[in-house]
């Protein structure tokens, strides 16, 4: 008999996303890639963990609803007192803001009704089936996770001798861009009140933000997935592999006009043509407003 039985097909699938209204079409992206590949689209809730956001990117984001019947369920953190306080206090994240730190919270966040939770970082493309990750034995593990192929550099800073007290090279580490997650032993473990800790106690300063945290939290404790499931940077070259999911992690995006990052167009139509364009219009904007001053 197997000890650790995979999740019930019958189950709603969670997924969690967390953004800012600069990142709402890449979010969007995200999301219709998930639908387009499931057999399951109406079992689908995404819960999106966001800043406030305009009307008109929330009506953009409902589009996933009206086209697939998904549920949306939205958490607008800048009502929320605790992750004010969170991010307010933790070590502050240049490229991509204290957002990072909303993962941190899904037990304080999500209902206690979620019980299986996959979390995607908004720079994705899904390609296969995500009930592949829902419907899996996590085998006792609290999280699941792919091997970060730049964990040396991650880890060990320059000339890879820094936090050699806190990690081995040697040793196993994620990339935290896509997590599952068995959320009652994540709520079990207070994750919230274990990285309280490393903020009080000066490890965060030394860290790489919340993707070290998390695999200190779990180190060793961890589900390996296939390295399909998270192809990190990704080139054309990896588009022979049949990737399960493409993780654009550098700068070169494929919302970027030109961009030879894989599959890259046909990221493009995923993200549909209007809202392509619509977020280079808005991602223009927000340049020239900080080359003359204003306010992005």
């Amino acid at each position: 008999m197997n000890q650790f039985p995979s999740q019930d097909k019958s189950q709603p699938i969670h997924i969690a996303l967390t953004f800012d209204d600069n990142y709402w079409a890449p979010a969007y992206a995200t999301m219709r890639s998930v639908c387009l590949a499931t057999h399951r689209r109406k079992d689908l809730v995404f819960h999106l963990c966001h800043r406030t956001l305009t009307k008109r990117h929330v009506a953009d984001l409902s589009r996933i609803t009206d086209e697939f019947g998904a549920t949306l369920a939205w958490y607008d953190l800048d009502k929320d007192a605790r992750f004010a306080d969170i991010a307010a206090r933790a070590r502050y994240n240049r490229r991509l803001s204290n957002i990072v730190y909303a993962r941190l919270m899904f037990g304080e966040l999500l209902p206690a009704t979620v019980t299986r939770l996959i979390y995607l970082d908004c720079d994705m493309y899904v390609r296969a089936p995500i009930e592949e990750l829902a419907e899996m034995d996590m085998e006792g593990s609290p999280v699941a996770a792919v091997r970060d192929t730049y964990s040396f550099q991650i880890i060990g800073g320059r000339d890879i001798r820094a936090n050699q007290d806190l990690f081995y090279l040697t040793d196993m580490y994620f990339n935290a861009g896509l997590l599952v997650i068995d959320m009652d032993a994540w709520r079990r473990e207070g994750v919230l009140a274990k990285f309280e800790q490393v903020m009080q106690d000066g490890t965060l300063e030394r860290i790489y933000y919340d993707q070290d945290f998390l695999n200190l939290a779990f180190h060793g404790r961890w589900k390996r997935l296939d390295t399909l499931w998270n192809v990190i940077n990704p080139r054309a070259a990896h588009e022979a592999f049949d990737p399960k999911l493409l993780h654009y992690t550098d700068r070169r995006k494929p919302w970027n006009l030109f961009s030879f990052v894989a599959f890259a167009r046909t990221y493009r139509h995923v993200m549909t043509n209007d809202l392509f364009y619509a977020y280079m219009r808005h991602r223009l904007g927000r340049r020239l407003g900080k080359l003359i001053g204003l306010k992005p």
